[in-house]
């Protein structure tokens, strides 16, 4: 993939989406939520390309644009703290994922049904290095249909601080984007995978480097 080409065109779309205004057929948080996708994709193409510092500023610029959307957002709409927990964690934002975590359960998220909520619960309760709340949560978002399910087990692994069965359940989240042809903003890259390596290395847990067109070099 040409990310000099995917940097380029996240930033002017990013400019273009802020200033352009909400008309009647759209929702405020929904158009609030396509700026914020466009800084995170202008952050991982940065990423992708060795950048790191430019990276962790865009992915900084999304987390808060998508904390906007969610105030705007109606009540329930958790993708969107799940997406500023993450852009925090890619950025290296320990202090800022830990906020918007305690934002997320102050919310609600873990008293809240389904699996993207549970998600939401679980990711801030790692977060916070509150494992053992964040256990039955992970168990409970398997079953309930969490895609891909490989997500939800690697969770549960590291709540449990388990090395092994993280070791095999990050391998499986790689394949899962490995595999896949739709990718959100088409920026393909598995940031799943960032964000579990970045709990990982806060538990301890040994984080080998993993190789793969869908990773940083």
């Amino acid at each position: 993939m040409d990310w000099e080409a995917k940097r380029a065109w996240a930033i002017a779309e990013q400019d273009r989406r802020a200033a352009t205004p909400t008309d009647d057929s759209e929702r405020d948080d929904f158009r609030l939520a396509g700026i914020a996708g466009a800084s995170w994709a202008a952050g991982l193409s940065s990423a992708m390309l060795g950048r790191r510092d430019e990276a962790e500023t865009w992915l900084r610029l999304a987390a808060e644009e998508y904390a906007t959307s969610w105030h705007a957002a109606p009540e329930g709409s958790w993708g969107r703290p799940i997406a500023m927990i993450r852009c925090r964690l890619l950025a290296g934002d320990l202090d800022g994922a830990r906020a918007d975590a305690s934002a997320a359960l102050d919310a609600g998220a873990a008293h809240s049904a389904g699996p993207i909520a549970g998600y939401c619960a679980a990711l801030a309760l790692l977060v916070l290095g509150r494992d053992a709340e964040a256990a039955p949560i992970t168990s409970r978002i398997a079953g309930e249909g969490l895609e891909p399910a490989a997500v939800a087990h690697a969770l549960a692994a590291l709540a449990a601080r388990d090395a092994g069965a993280y070791a095999r359940d990050r391998l499986d989240v790689l394949r899962s984007f490995e595999s896949r042809d739709a990718f959100l903003e088409d920026v393909r890259v598995a940031d799943t995978v960032l964000v579990l390596e970045a709990l990982a290395r806060e538990r301890g847990i040994p984080t080998p480097a993993l190789e793969s067109p869908v990773l940083p070099r």
